[in-house]
């Protein structure tokens, strides 16, 4: 398959371009991280791009179509997590939260499937704050923002449904990533948000990274619109 991963450079999406390079995929890896996007990237392709730019996220998806010959899958990992306190919380810190984990996976959303033919999938990245309107660490500004790809890779779904595009989300737990260094460094909370977990532990990226590998695959030819929640038992969804 011709895939595009975002958010390639770190964490989930540096644990996807491994596990699909690995599988023998060719690969565009895109993130706004240009020197850390270069060395997860290795051999495979780099676009530099910050998905919250409409007019960079149409140039990039133009090159990555011309570079692979197509497109047959999307992963949108690219993504910034907040933990501002509900009334500290401005319109301003809301906004770029928003622009890029709600608008920029539109962004990304929208210009892949245009290079897309029937029986290409697409998984974006949701998270179980977005379920349970936060409750770990990410606060407003992050639950809403997950709740909105939630929302939005169901109505991608629908609308794309007509071209033989698939779209689902994968929801994770807390997952041991860079982006949640600040908040697991309190012993505390760390082990608050453990115990929140049937399996007592958090979840890895490598972990993400095979569902996501799984629903960008055949074998999950039968699901669109679909929530696959991976977070060790914490929300029973």
């Amino acid at each position: 398959m011709r895939i595009v991963v975002t958010g390639a450079a770190s964490g989930i999406g540096a644990a996807t371009v491994r596990l699909l390079a690995a599988q023998g995929h060719q690969l565009v890896c895109m993130d706004r991280d240009a020197a850390a996007l270069e060395r997860v990237a290795g051999a495979q392709a780099a676009i530099p791009l910050d998905v919250s730019d409409e007019g960079a996220v149409i140039a990039a998806f133009r090159e990555a179509g011309e570079r692979l010959g197509g497109l047959d899958g999307l992963a949108t990992c690219a993504g910034i997590y907040e933990t501002t306190p509900f009334f500290e919380t401005t319109a301003e810190t809301f906004r770029k939260v928003h622009e890029v984990n709600v608008i920029g996976t539109f962004l990304c959303l929208r210009e892949a499937a245009r290079l897309m033919a029937p029986g290409s999938r697409i998984c974006t990245v949701g998270s179980v704050a977005g379920l349970r309107g936060g409750g770990l660490a990410g606060t407003v500004s992050y639950a809403s923002s997950k709740g909105a790809v939630l929302a939005m890779t169901k109505n991608a779904a629908r609308a794309l449904g007509e071209r033989g595009i698939a779209v689902n989300t994968v929801a994770p737990g807390m997952i041991e990533t860079p982006f949640v260094t600040q908040p697991l460094s309190d012993p505390d909370i760390r082990r608050r948000i453990e115990g929140m977990a049937i399996q007592n532990r958090l979840g890895t990226a490598e972990e993400i990274a095979q569902a996501i590998a799984w629903l960008l695959s055949p074998q999950s030819s039968f699901c669109t619109g679909m929530t696959l929640v991976a977070d060790g038992g914490m929300v029973m969804h």
